[in-house]
């Protein structure tokens, strides 16, 4: 195992951990609005949180250079102020893999609040409680299986994300070659055994996780 492997591995847990700490916020704010609101537009709403799920990663990348790009909206009016753009930066491989994986948090936890029984959160608003304080004392703690579930499926799926992380952050060893990236590079050059000794290393630590993740759930039953 070269340093180039380790850097990679370390670059693509790094990134996992960024990328998992929005999507938890974020994944469980969108799916407790989608579960407990109704509103116009959130079929619209729910349709655009899932399509990076359905979706080739290459075409969520491909959405994502145009919008953040140089001469994008977002990534244009950025530039323009500060002369700094995120593409081929290890903060896009986040914002990739942020994008890729969100969906499975938010679909999890939408299940998971909208399998809290209503008479719970009547109940509790009765005794006078308010939406925040049903939310947090009630109806997060039913829900928290289903939470951690999200975010173990966000982590995992963050962790291998490969197509949107290649357009919009390239595939720069050491800077955002990131395990998944690394391993193709290996493979495209022939480079068998640097290969193999990275998937092994790679499906090692995806096993690990796996199997910390399921204890975790075991225990919040």
């Amino acid at each position: 195992m070269n340093a180039l492997s380790l850097t990679a591995i370390r670059l693509s847990l790094q990134v996992a951990l960024a990328a998992t700490a929005l999507i938890v916020p974020v994944g469980a704010g969108l799916a407790y609005l989608l579960a407990r609101r109704s509103f116009r537009g959130r079929d619209l709403l729910d349709i655009a949180l899932t399509l990076p799920l359905v979706l080739p990663p290459t075409v969520t990348g491909y959405y994502l250079v145009i919008l953040l790009g140089r001469n994008g909206p977002i990534g244009g009016f950025i530039y323009a102020r500060t002369g700094w753009t995120i593409m081929f930066t290890w903060e896009a491989a986040v914002l990739a893999s942020f994008v890729v994986a969100m969906p499975l948090m938010i679909r999890t936890s939408r299940a998971a609040f909208e399998s809290v029984e209503r008479h719970f959160i009547e109940t509790s608003q009765t005794l006078g409680h308010s939406e925040a304080s049903t939310l947090f004392r009630i109806i997060l703690p039913l829900a928290r299986k289903g939470l951690i579930a999200g975010a173990s499926l966000a982590f995992a799926r963050a962790l291998g994300e490969f197509g949107a992380t290649l357009m919009l952050a390239g595939n720069i060893p050491g800077k955002t070659s990131t395990a998944p990236l690394a391993i193709y590079t290996y493979a495209g050059s022939g480079d068998w055994s640097g290969a193999n000794s990275l998937v092994l290393l790679f499906t090692a630590i995806s096993a690990a996780f796996l199997y910390v993740a399921a204890k975790l759930n075991t225990r919040v039953i």
